[in-house]
């Protein structure tokens, strides 16, 4: 639907110089895509198959504090707060500053990279300097969903849904996972709901009550 009226649209404004009619001025409703998620062991066997330290610290780091992929690549040294484990995300989606969690696991993992890699400015640095590549870290997750053999589409950002069901699921209170995901509005959030385990946990398919 979505081509077909683009296509008219074109006809009217490069063929037919016309004006675009009122009634090709639609508003499409963005698709609700129900997100791939990890279990815990999932989460743990793609992290256990990086072998290289900085490789496996950037995936540790978003998956234990929910960031998006541009959000870890953007932080900097001086973002860590180790003393109240925490991690400050500058300037997130909708430009806006938060805290989100600094795993104490995470913690020994890291310490041990800045001493091996010793960044300096960015936490996560190329080997000329600078930001570390997007595409590099989603090569990296690549492979190592494929070295442990699961099956889902799971990408870098799988890790950053995982957090939050894995939180949800545990008991963590909705609000709050808002706040560390750094999402505007509650419904957005609410998506894991719809996917948590706890949810399917409570059902019973009608074929379990079958005398078989």
């Amino acid at each position: 639907m979505k081509q077909t009226v683009a296509s008219l649209k074109i006809l009217f404004t490069d063929i037919l110089k016309k004006e675009i009619p009122d009634s090709l001025n639609i508003r499409f409703r963005k698709e609700e895509k129900i997100p791939v998620v990890l279990s815990e062991e999932e989460v743990a066997a793609v992290i256990k198959a990086v072998n290289n330290l900085k490789h496996k610290v950037i995936l540790m780091t978003i998956y234990s504090a929910g960031l998006r992929l541009s959000e870890c690549l953007a932080l900097t040294v001086a973002d860590m707060d180790f003393d109240r484990n925490q991690i400050r995300i500058r300037q997130g989606k909708g430009k806006k500053d938060r805290q989100t969690v600094l795993s104490r696991t995470l913690l020994s993992e890291m310490k041990d990279y800045l001493i091996k890699f010793c960044p300096k400015i960015f936490l996560f640095e190329g080997q000329k300097g600078g930001r570390y590549s997007a595409s590099s870290v989603q090569a990296i997750m690549k492979r190592a969903v494929k070295k442990s053999g699961i099956k889902k589409h799971a990408t870098v950002h799988t890790l950053r849904h995982s957090f939050a069901t894995h939180l949800l699921e545990n008991g963590t209170d909705i609000r709050f996972i808002q706040e560390l995901l750094g999402h505007k509005r509650l419904e957005t959030t609410q998506i894991y709901t719809h996917i948590s385990k706890i949810a399917f946990d409570r059902i019973k398919s009608p074929l379990d009550r079958l005398s078989l």
